[in-house]
C-alpha cells in the first residue's frame, strides 16, 4: 500500500522526522491525577463508525462490552470520538451533542453507561476545531473541562487538528499587581523591582508609572524574577499584570508563581490607550512569594507542550470543582495526549497528561502496524505508571488483518504496555476476535503493576522483546514481521546483562507460552518456530 506515492515506511519516517528543537520549557512535577496507574482498556467509536455514531450505536455497545466479557476482562471506558459533537455551541458557549444524534444530552448517556458499570469518554481538539471541523478547545481549555467534568466524563482524548501555536513573543511589562481575592487593596510592583536574566533587559518610557519596562522576555531568552512579593496569608489573590502595548501581534507570558505555571494570552491590540491590564487569580503562601515571568516558547514542541499543559490543568481543576460543589467524590479525568508524535510528545507528555500518541492515527493495514511498532518500541524509556506511550487505538478485527496478524497485534501492543483501546463493532464480534483481546494472560502482561515497557533486545526478521512483570517474572515475546514461518533463538543471557531489563540470573528459567499454555525449560537457551507474521509470548518464571 502507497499513500502519496510513498511506501508506508517512508511516509512515517517523514512525518515522524523531528524538528531541530524538542520541548525544553519547565512543566513543573509528573502529571499526577491518581488515574491510568495501568493502561486503561476500552473501546473508542472511531476506528469502525468515523462520523456515523449517535446515542443509540454508543450505548448499544456499552451493552456488548458486558455482555461480551469484556467489561469483566477490564476494558471500562467507551469512547466517543470525533463527531459526537454539534456545530453550535449553546447560549452559554458550552459544548453540546449532537442535537438530532444525541438528542437526549451527553449527561442522559453517561448516566446510562456509568449504570452499566462502565465509564465514558469524549473527544475534542486542541485546535480551533476538531478534525471534523466542528468547535474544539483551544483558548476554551476551561470552559470545556468543566463541562465535561460536569457531565461525568471520565476519559478526554485531545486531537491536534487546526493547531494554532503560541506566539514566541512575549508583552512588554512595566508593573505587577498583587491584590486579595475580593478586596480592592493591592501593592503595585514595578518591573525595575524585578531581577533579570538572559537577554531581557529594563528600557525607558517616562510616558509609564516607573519610568521603565522589561523587554527581552521573548523566546525563552530572558526572564524576569520578582523574588521578594510579600503576602499577608494564604490565600487567592489576583495577579495583574500591566503592559505596554506594542505590535499588532499576540503574545504570551508563563508566570511561574512558588513553581506553578499560569499561562498569560495576550490578543492582538488596539493602540487606543498606551497601557492595558491582563489577570488572573494565583495562590500565593503567607510570606515571601516568587513570581517569574518569562515565554518558554523557543519551537513548535514548546508551543504543543504549553497547550496540552493548559488543558490538562484545566481538567484537574474542573474535577476537583465539581466534587466540591456537589459534595461528592472526584472522577478524575484520563487525559489523551493526541499530538502524533511530531513534537516528541514522549519527551514531555508525563507532565501534561496521562498517555501521549507516539504515532499518525494508526490503519488496519500490517505494514502500517509492524512500522508504528517500530517506531513506539523504541520509546521504552519515557513510559511508565500513570503516564504510558500510545501507539494508537487497536485495529483488532478491521479490515482484512489475518488471525495471525490481528494476534500479534494485541500481543505487541501489551508488550509495549500500551493502552488497550478497542476499535472494532463489539455488536457483531467474531468468537476469534473476542477471544484474542479477552486473553487474560496477555491483558495481565499489559496491566503489570510494575508498568514497564518491553525493550525489544534483537532486531531481525523475528524480533525479540523482553518485559520485565512484578515479582520476579518477565514477559518475553517472539515477533515474526515476515510472511513465511522462521526459527528463532535467544539468550537469556542478554537479558540478564541489560540494564534495563536487568533480569536475574538462574541456574534453570521454566517458560509458560501465553496463548497455548506450552511449558520450556531452559538453562537459558531459547529456541522456537514462529509462524509467519506471528508471535510466541512467554512468562519467565
Amino acid at each position: 500500500m502507497k499513500r502519496n506515492g510513498m511506501c508506508p515506511a517512508c511516509f512515517i519516517k517523514m512525518l515522524l522526522t523531528p524538528g531541530k528543537r524538542t520541548a525544553t520549557l519547565d512543566l513543573g512535577e509528573k502529571y499526577d491525577n491518581g488515574v491510568a496507574l495501568t493502561p486503561p482498556m476500552g473501546w473508542a467509536s472511531w476506528n469502525t463508525f468515523r462520523n456515523n455514531i449517535d446515542e443509540n450505536l454508543i450505548y448499544d455497545t456499552a451493552q456488548a462490552m458486558v455482555e461480551k466479557g469484556l467489561k469483566d476482562a477490564g476494558y471500562t471506558f467507551v469512547n466517543l470520538d470525533d463527531c459526537w459533537q454539534s456545530n453550535m455551541r449553546d447560549e452559554n458557549g458550552e459544548m453540546q451533542g449532537d442535537l438530532v444524534r444525541f438528542r437526549h444530552g451527553i449527561p442522559a448517556l453517561v448516566q446510562k453507561i456509568n449504570d452499566l458499570g462502565l465509564k465514558v469518554g469524549i473527544y475534542s481538539s486542541n485546535g480551533t476545531l476538531t478534525c471534523e471541523d466542528l468547535p474544539a478547545s483551544l483558548n476554551n481549555e476551561e470552559r470545556d473541562a468543566m463541562t465535561f467534568a460536569k457531565w461525568g466524563i471520565e476519559y478526554f482524548k485531545y486531537d491536534f487538528c487546526h493547531n494554532k501555536k503560541v506566539s514566541q513573543y512575549a508583552p512588554l511589562v512595566y508593573a505587577i499587581n498583587i491584590a486579595p481575592l475580593g478586596e480592592d487593596e493591592s501593592q503595585v510592583i514595578p518591573c525595575k523591582q524585578a531581577k533579570l536574566e538572559g537577554l531581557a533587559k529594563f528600557m525607558p518610557d517616562d510616558k509609564l508609572d516607573g519610568g521603565y519596562y522589561i523587554s527581552g522576555l521573548d523566546k525563552a531568552r530572558g526572564k524576569a524574577v520578582f523574588d521578594n512579593v510579600f503576602a499577608e496569608n494564604d490565600g487567592e489573590y489576583i495577579l495583574t499584570i500591566c503592559v505596554k502595548k506594542k505590535g499588532w501581534y499576540q503574545k504570551t507570558l508563563v508566570v511561574k508563581v512558588n513553581g506553578k505555571n499560569y499561562i498569560y494570552d495576550f490578543p492582538e491590540q488596539k493602540w487606543f490607550n498606551l497601557t492595558a491590564r491582563f489577570q488572573q487569580v494565583i495562590t500565593l503562601k503567607k510570606g515571601i512569594n516568587t513570581i517569574e515571568l518569562a515565554n518558554p516558547v523557543a519551537c513548535k514542541a514548546d508551543s504543543a507542550a504549553l497547550q496540552y499543559y493548559k488543558m490538562g490543568q484545566a481538567l484537574k481543576k474542573a474535577t476537583k470543582k465539581v466534587a466540591m460543589d456537589n459534595n461528592q467524590e472526584e472522577k478524575p479525568i484520563t487525559f489523551s495526549v493526541c499530538e502524533w508524535g511530531f513534537n516528541k510528545p514522549y519527551k514531555w507528555g508525563a507532565k501534561v497528561g496521562n498517555l501521549w500518541r507516539t504515532t499518525p492515527d494508526i490503519r488496519p493495514i500490517w505494514p502500517w502496524i509492524v512500522i508504528l511498532y517500530k517506531h513506539t518500541s523504541k520509546l521504552y524509556e519515557y513510559s511508565g505508571v500513570g503516564g504510558w506511550n500510545d501507539p494508537d487505538m487497536l485495529e483488532v478485527g478491521n479490515g482484512k488483518l489475518t488471525y495471525e496478524q490481528n494476534k500479534s497485534h494485541f500481543s505487541i501492543w501489551c508488550m509495549l504496555t500500551s493502552p488497550l483501546i478497542l476499535g472494532n463493532d463489539l455488536r457483531t464480534v467474531k468468537q476469534d476476535v473476542l477471544d484474542i483481546v479477552t486473553n487474560k494472560n496477555m491483558i495481565a502482561i499489559d496491566q503489570d503493576a510494575l508498568g514497564k515497557q518491553a525493550k525489544c533486545l534483537k532486531r531481525g526478521r523475528v524480533d525479540v522483546l523482553v518485559k520485565p512483570l512484578t515479582g520476579d517474572r518477565y514477559a518475553i515475546c517472539f515477533f515474526n514481521k515476515s510472511k513465511g514461518a522462521k526459527s528463532a533463538s535467544f539468550n537469556l543471557e542478554k537479558a540478564v546483562n541489560d540494564s534495563y531489563v536487568a533480569m536475574n540470573k538462574k541456574a534453570t528459567y521454566n517458560l509458560t507460552e501465553q496463548w497455548t499454555g506450552e511449558k520450556l525449560s531452559t538453562n537459558g537457551k531459547i529456541k522456537v518456530k514462529v509462524n509467519g507474521y506471528g508471535v510466541k509470548v512467554f512468562v519467565i518464571e
